[in-house]
């Protein structure tokens, strides 16, 4: 899906000239997950790969702070390069997501902001705007503890404070993702055919791990297996809560391994 981009790197510049004068770049940021839709099967794509790591890297936008995913979809894979990193689970998400932005269908590379905004995953300005507008958002404190790595299984404790609960109390989702900081991959086939592609945050095990009641303290602890020899650039542990009527993201945070 071809769409105007801002090049990665203008993308410092115009987030720096879009806060208003007088904003507090020192204080605490909030977190935003940006989750995109990829394969390395379609020829668009390296372009939203590039603005992705850039956005993880870099941190360009005042008052943010940016999580990122990589989430590798399958239906690019019967069209002559089968992606190693793609799942029919980041489709089925995908799908689901589109359902709530209620479009008729999914493309590639889609980015997709807390859970709110979708559109096309290489548009630099639209990616500000819709972090933005993330920002202005309360968001549910995550803390997670006590990560280790013992051979091929990761565990933590992820917990949510009683004071950082929303008011408003309710139910949500609790998803851990575990995900390589960076992948690499030289393409053979298909569209990007002799190319070497670079990812960031690419999802190897997203789970739904329980249903989480807002009105009070919560506290579990995890275990997640991940496949043997991932992990070589280091990994993170992503944990979200997400409204699941709305697929609104009310809390994330990250801790690297």
């Amino acid at each position: 899906m071809r769409k105007f981009s801002l090049p990665a790197g203008l993308l410092v510049l115009y987030a720096a000239a879009s806060i208003p004068a007088g904003a507090d770049k020192g204080g605490a940021r909030v977190p935003v997950l940006l989750e995109l839709f990829t394969s390395e099967g379609c020829s668009d794509c390296p372009p939203a790969d590039r603005l992705l790591g850039e956005l993880d890297q870099n941190q360009p936008v005042p008052g943010a702070e940016l999580i990122v995913l990589s989430e590798h979809v399958d239906y690019w894979d019967r069209l002559g390069w089968r992606d190693p990193f793609s799942s029919p689970q980041y489709t089925a998400r995908q799908q689901e997501y589109a359902s709530k932005f209620s479009r008729d269908g999914v493309y590639t590379p889609q980015l997709v902001v807390d859970g709110r905004f979708g559109f096309v995953g290489s548009d630099g300005r639209e990616a500000v705007s819709a972090i933005q507008k993330a920002i202005r958002e309360p968001k549910i404190a995550i803390a997670i503890a006590n990560v280790t790595r013992a051979g091929n299984q990761v565990s933590a404790h992820i917990e949510l404070p009683a004071s950082a609960q929303n008011p408003k109390g309710g139910k949500a989702v609790l998803y851990v993702a575990i995900a390589d900081n960076k992948a690499e991959s030289h393409v053979t086939r298909g569209e990007n055919g002799g190319r070497n592609l670079v990812h960031v945050g690419v999802v190897r095990s997203l789970n739904q791990a329980t249903t989480v009641d807002l009105d009070g303290a919560f506290a579990k602890d995890v275990a997640l297996s991940v496949a043997p020899g991932i992990g070589s650039n280091g990994l993170r542990l992503v944990a979200f809560i997400q409204d699941p009527r709305s697929g609104r993201v009310l809390g994330v945070a990250v801790q690297k391994l």
